[in-house]
């Protein structure tokens, strides 16, 4: 599979709420992943598939979704990366805090694998 048909795939995959469902079929392994910032809950950096599964978990069980979108992929000269852009209104459930986030997420592909992931942050 091409850079952008695992692109494809992920962004599909993420329009419909099958998040979880893009982990196992398109990370590899020995995935990293990385965020713009930790928390005591999570660790900004996290390596393993089952890490990165269990922050999905986590971020599902602990957020009411209202709405989501994923668009790319965003493809460049490197063979080897492609970015997404995700929206989404969520609720945290412990806080009942409802927000609009705003990501960018650059993957990083090798032998046909997911094998990093990093998320940017919009700041105000």
């Amino acid at each position: 599979m091409s850079i952008a048909e695992i692109g494809k795939q992920l962004v599909s995959l993420c329009q419909e709420g099958k998040g979880l469902e893009a982990v196992d079929a398109l990370y590899d392994e020995k995935i990293v992943s990385i965020e713009a910032q930790g928390s005591d809950e999570l660790s900004a950096r996290m390596e393993g598939i089952e890490a990165v599964r269990g922050k999905n978990s986590w971020w599902y069980d602990n957020h009411e979704v209202h709405a989501s979108s994923a668009s790319g992929p965003y493809c460049g000269h490197r063979e080897d990366q492609f970015g997404a852009h995700f929206e989404m209104d969520v609720t945290f459930k412990p806080t009942g805090v409802r927000q609009k986030l705003v990501e960018i997420a650059l993957y990083t592909v090798s032998d046909g694998k997911i094998v990093q992931e990093e998320f940017l942050y919009q700041t105000d």
